[in-house]
């Protein structure tokens, strides 16, 4: 078992659900708002806590002895944004390693439109906080505890940067492990994150732009081109997901999970919850979870999730599955 280090954005993301996306200069009446806080690592952490507080207690007691740190941008320390950022997340994990940028006082924002017609979403980004500095990651490197184990876990944001972090933790910290999210299509330098990371999470949508229609195609193909990787990942929507166990070559499909009683209704975070479901088998269930098992946990927990809104009770639905 190893402490849990998550690098990533933390957003507010505004949620309106309306008929279909609205044309230029088109007035259009939401059907529903909500408000939650957002971003990929930190959707993450928040189901990962639910799984540690609803799986085995012997797992449980065991994870109270490894914190989880977060390292995300924030806005100054005394925003009434961090209030609210604090209270959605539970007791277990640990913001002292954030940045706090204190000349600023509005979080990094989301406004996402989700359209009853076809299913989809549209999301609009606001962001005034400057980006962490290799420099700013390495002074919190260097004050986390070293006397236990560390997983590193980036959000693939800023390539050039994450990069040097995590030659960084290669040179300083070669025993800790590293994972990293590939997940824009359109983002340069995300192929060399994932050449250097122990496991690689990609997304469907990555792997179609580089030209690949089948979930094993596109692993195979990255197996030479991930020379660190012990892992590679990948969701596929409806065809669920599948990882490829590079010591074995060993290609692992899950199917996706449904349930016809209850249909999809919300898709945001759905990767967000594969990964934590993932990390949790890799990171707290290394000893009784085979890959396989860790996958198909983590497909089953990304099919609970989009038959709800948000990620409240994701952890008490897994009950049986642990």
């Amino acid at each position: 078992m190893r402490a849990l280090v998550t690098i990533g954005a933390c957003y507010l993301d505004t949620i309106l659900t309306v008929d279909h996306y609205p044309g230029e200069d088109e007035k259009l009446r939401a059907s529903s708002i909500s408000r939650r806080r957002g971003g990929n690592t930190l959707n993450s952490l928040e189901v990962l806590q639910q799984l540690l507080d609803c799986g085995p207690k012997n797992v449980e007691a065991r994870a109270e002895s490894m914190p989880i740190y977060v390292t995300s941008v924030l806005p100054a320390i005394s925003s009434p944004a961090i209030r609210e950022i604090e209270a959605s997340l539970g007791s277990k994990i640990d913001l002292q390693h954030c940045i706090y940028r204190e000349g600023a006082s509005e979080p990094a924002s989301s406004y996402i439109f989700k359209s009853m017609s076809t299913g989809t979403r549209t999301i609009v980004n606001y962001n005034e906080l400057p980006e962490m500095t290799v420099s700013e990651f390495v002074q919190i490197a260097e004050t986390l505890p070293t006397v236990l184990p560390r997983w590193f876990h980036f959000e693939g944001r800023i390539p050039d940067v994450t990069l040097q972090c995590i030659k960084y933790i290669r040179q300083r910290f070669p025993t800790d492990k590293v994972s990293v999210e590939v997940e824009k299509p359109g983002r340069e330098g995300l192929q060399e994150l994932a050449a250097v990371a122990d496991v690689a999470f990609y997304s469907k949508s990555w792997a179609q732009k580089h030209g690949y229609q089948t979930p094993q195609d596109f692993l195979l193909s990255q197996s030479p081109l991930t020379p660190e990787a012990s892992i590679l990942c990948c969701t596929w929507g409806e065809q669920g997901a599948a990882c490829l166990c590079k010591s074995k070559m060993e290609y692992i499909r899950s199917p996706a999970y449904t349930d016809a009683q209850h249909p999809v209704v919300d898709t945001i975070g759905a990767g967000d919850t594969f990964i934590a479901g993932i990390l949790y088998g890799l990171i707290y269930r290394e000893n009784d979870f085979t890959l396989q098992r860790t996958v198909d946990f983590a497909n089953r927990l990304a099919g609970y999730k989009v038959t709800r809104e948000g990620f409240e009770g994701l952890g008490a639905a897994m009950e049986g599955y642990f």
